[in-house]
């Protein structure tokens, strides 16, 4: 009875120390826990003098470019293309030669109606002179007489037909009305051009223009001149700038006004490209922050300013924006207050930081 009794205590006092042991284990695990979740470490930030500073609107909308000159080019009389001098693609001055047609019977056109325009000014003056005047003396001949003598010469009718067939002779080589560059030119050399379709377009390389829209409500935040920076879809890496030229005084049924700049495209835009355009506008000085400093708090707007080492929790009231900064109202941040911008994200009051870049 007696060992029973001892192997009682044994046993108890065993199962005792293991839990006591499991205890402290569990503890220390606890403890690295908190020391893992809970580092002493300070939050790295970095931050920016708060002070005021020009500030542009930025207004974004989207659009195509449209060539400033385009020019659809047709020959004037009807034949078979004798040459073609160009190409799509290919770079022309004003007055370069595109393209003629075989001139032979157009000529030949010419030639005729010059004679017959010369046969009908030795009718004119026989009429004349048997009217009584000289015949080369027309300037003293009554407005009347002579009138009635080019019709019964047929001299009117002779030259009408002469000055046109002088005029389809020459328009029968298409010349670039102005610098820029060939396209759609589909025909080919010894067929007749399409009496329906542009033989070719030109398209003017110097001014290209950017048309798009903007809100009715976002009309008092452009206007001509302000400056806008156009970028293809093709090439996001590409910007090009320009100055709006046009606004249209009209909205359409979908509260939209269409607006027109001026862009220089460096020769690298081409008509009825997609692009981004983001229109700035100079609003004079004001409070400026960068977005990253501006953080969410319960739905409210909060920006963190550094004080002895630790992160101030302030409420703002941002007004304007661009697509890097925001306009601030002056109430709990001041001009001169060091601004909190990265680093800020799980900032919470009073938190100690440690500042590892001042930026300017």
């Amino acid at each position: 009875m007696i060992k029973t009794q001892n192997y009682r205590f044994l046993i108890c006092l065993a199962l005792f120390a293991l839990a006591a042991c499991s205890g402290a284990k569990k503890e220390e695990a606890a403890d690295e826990g908190v020391a893992t979740v809970l580092p002493d470490e300070k939050n790295e930030v970095t931050v920016l003098p708060l002070k005021r500073q020009i500030f542009n609107h930025e207004l974004v909308s989207n659009g195509k470019i449209v060539a400033g000159g385009m020019a659809d080019l047709r020959f004037e009389s009807s034949g078979i293309v004798a040459q073609i001098y160009v190409k799509n693609g290919d770079r022309v001055h004003k007055g370069q030669k595109l393209a003629e047609l075989d001139k032979f019977r157009l000529k030949n056109k010419t030639a005729q109606s010059k004679d017959a325009l010369e046969k009908a000014k030795l009718e004119l003056q026989d009429v004349l002179i048997g009217q009584g005047y000289a015949a080369d003396d027309t300037a003293n001949v009554p407005d009347d007489i002579m009138q009635l003598a080019r019709v019964k010469s047929g001299y009117d009718q002779t030259l009408s037909q002469y000055e046109l067939a002088k005029y389809e002779e020459e328009h029968a080589t298409l010349i670039a009305p102005f610098d820029g560059v060939v396209a759609n030119l589909f025909s080919k050399p010894y067929n007749a051009p399409s009496s329906s379709d542009a033989f070719c377009t030109i398209i003017g390389s110097q001014g290209m223009e950017a048309d798009f829209t903007v809100l009715e409500s976002e009309l008092p935040l452009i206007k001509g001149g302000d400056k806008v920076v156009v970028t293809p879809y093709a090439d996001p890496s590409a910007k090009y700038e320009g100055r709006i030229s046009e606004i249209n005084p009209l909205v359409d049924d979908k509260g939209m006004v269409k607006v027109k700049a001026v862009v220089n495209g460096q020769g690298k835009l081409f008509n009825g490209m997609n692009i981004r355009v983001n229109v700035h506008r100079s609003l004079g000085e004001q409070l400026v922050v960068p977005k990253s400093s501006v953080v969410l708090r319960s739905g409210k707007q909060v920006i963190f300013t550094l004080k002895d080492n630790k992160a101030k929790w302030n409420y703002v009231q941002t007004v304007l924006e661009n697509s890097d900064e925001y306009t601030i109202v002056e109430d709990e941040v001041q001009e001169g207050d060091v601004v909190i911008v990265t680093g800020n994200v799980n900032l919470a009051h009073e938190a100690p930081v440690k500042v590892i870049e001042n930026k300017k």
